[in-house]
C-alpha cells in the first residue's frame, strides 16, 4: 500500500512538472506570435506612408515635365525607380518576415530617395518651377511623408527587435526553434546618403 501511494505520489510530482512545462511552452509561443504579429503591424503603417509616397511621384513628375523639357533622363530615372520601388513595396507586404523582401524594398527605397534628390537638384535651375505652387505643394507632401515613413521605421524597427530579443533568449530560442519562429529584419537604409529627406527649396 505505501509502495502504490509512493508511486502515485511520483507520478502526480511528474505530471505536475509536465503541466508546468506546457503551460510555460504555450505562454512562450503565444508571446512570440504576439510579437511578430506586432512587427509586421508596424510594417503596414511604413506600407501605408510608402504608398503616399509613390502615390504623389507621378504627379509632382507631371509637374515637373511641364517645365523640364530638356531632363528627360531625370524624369524617366524617377518614374523606374518609383516602379521598382512599388512593386518592392507590393512584394513585401505580402509577407513582412520575408527578410530578402525587406532588403528589396529598402535598398528600392533608397533608390528612390536618390532619383528624387536629382529631380530636385535639378529643378533648382528652373525658376519657374520653383515657384510652381502645385509643386511647392507636392514637395511639401512629399517631405511630411519622408518623416512619417522615417517615424514608422523606428517604431517597425523597435518591435522587430523586441521580438528578435525573445526568440533569442534561452528557453525561448527551444521553442521559436520547434515552431519555425524566423528573425525578423530591420528596415534599414545603409547608404547614409539615403538617410536623408531629400530637400529642395522652392521658395
Amino acid at each position: 500500500m505505501a509502495a502504490l501511494v509512493i508511486v502515485l505520489v511520483i507520478l502526480g510530482i511528474f505530471l505536475l512538472i509536465v503541466l508546468v512545462i506546457a503551460g510555460m511552452a504555450v505562454g512562450i509561443y503565444n508571446r512570440l506570435v504576439a510579437l511578430r504579429n506586432e512587427y509586421k503591424n508596424e510594417f503596414a503603417q511604413i506600407d501605408v506612408q510608402l504608398k503616399r509616397r509613390h502615390d504623389l511621384i507621378p504627379n509632382l513628375v507631371e509637374t515637373a515635365k511641364g517645365y523640364m523639357t530638356h531632363e528627360r533622363g531625370t524624369l524617366e530615372a524617377v518614374t523606374a525607380a518609383r516602379n521598382g520601388a512599388v512593386a518592392a513595396r507590393q512584394q513585401v507586404a505580402a509577407d513582412p518576415a520575408n527578410p530578402q523582401a525587406i532588403a528589396q524594398v529598402a535598398a528600392a527605397e533608397g533608390v528612390l530617395s536618390q532619383s528624387l534628390g536629382r529631380l530636385f537638384a535639378v529643378a533648382e535651375a528652373y525658376p519657374d518651377l520653383k515657384a510652381n505652387q502645385n509643386m511647392l505643394q507636392l514637395q511639401g507632401e512629399l517631405t511630411d511623408t519622408e518623416n512619417r515613413i522615417s517615424l514608422a521605421r523606428q517604431t517597425y524597427n523597435e518591435a522587430v527587435r523586441n521580438f528578435n530579443t525573445q526568440r533569442e533568449i534561452f528557453p525561448n530560442s527551444v521553442i521559436a526553434g520547434m515552431f519555425n519562429f524566423a528573425p525578423a529584419t530591420l528596415f534599414e537604409i545603409t547608404d547614409p546618403g539615403e538617410r536623408e529627406v531629400p530637400k529642395v527649396s522652392f521658395t
